[in-house]
Parts: structure tokens; sequence; C-alpha cells
């Protein structure tokens, strides 16, 4: 089995490549495992919660028999507003093992989150910085010692 710690994406190829964003997708597969270990079982939404951080919402948007679309948020309040930050949306591709960022909002509320942003914004573009940013994230929720698990 391959280990996520032995796909370093910027290193193995040329960023902004075909190739490159594949490697991408296949260390996002491989962090969000990690991170969802039963992710083929689970049905609905999920919360996390570690000191320190916050709350990691994910909800199980679709599902297919190759694809599971889902959910990664924070959630804050604002003005008495729930906002959902980074409400990012991810396809995960089964057969191929693979995971894409489909899109997320742009401000964000999170000190780490608005430093990966800054750092990628003028050196990738959409789809890179996206999955990069996803990259990223998972580690740092990781790191942060978020876990979703079946209920």
């Amino acid at each position: 089995m391959l280990h996520d710690y032995q796909l370093v994406p910027e290193t193995i190829v040329k960023p902004n490549s075909f190739v490159g964003l594949m490697a991408l997708y296949e260390s996002n597969y491989l962090r969000l495992l990690r991170l969802i270990p039963e992710l083929h079982r689970l049905d609905g939404y999920y919360r996390s919660a570690v000191a320190g951080d916050c709350d990691l919402h994910v909800e199980i948007l679709e599902r297919s028999r190759y694809t599971i679309t889902l959910s990664l948020s924070y959630f804050f309040t604002e003005n008495g507003v729930r906002i959902a930050d980074p409400d990012m949306k991810v396809r995960v591709y089964l057969d191929g093992k693979m995971a894409e960022s489909m899109g997320f909002c742009g401000d964000h509320r999170h000190a780490e989150l608005r430093r990966l942003f800054r750092a990628h914004r003028h050196e990738l573009d959409k789809r890179w910085h996206r999955n990069i940013l996803l990259n990223k994230w998972l580690e740092f929720l990781m790191d942060r010692g978020h876990l979703i698990l079946e209920r």
C-alpha cells in the first residue's frame, strides 16, 4: 500500500501539468481516507471536535457506485448568521482512488486557510489551487486530530 507521505505532489512532476494534477488527486484521496477511514460505508452528516480547533463538519451529499460527493466545512457565526467556511465540495472517485475539490468559498475566516490561499493564489490555476488547498487542509485536519468515524 502506498502511504501519503510517499507522495509529494509539488515535486513529483511539473506543477500545473495533467500528470501532476492526477498525483495531487491521489494524494487527496489518501489523506481523505486517513481522515475518514470508513468513507466507503458512511452516509449522512458527521462532526469531529478536537481541542484548539474548529469543529469539522462532513456531509455525504451524493453517492453512486463509483463516486461520493461530500462537503467539508467549518462553521462560523457572524452577525447571528451561520456561515460555512471553507464549505469545500469534494468528489471522491472510488474506482480511480482519487479525490478532487470541486469548489469552495473564497473569503476564509480560518488563519491557516488564509495563509494557504495567499501562498498559492498566483502560482496555480483554479484547479491546482483548489486541490492544493484541499491537500494541505486535509493534512492540517489530521495533524489537529480530527477523525470521522461511523456513528
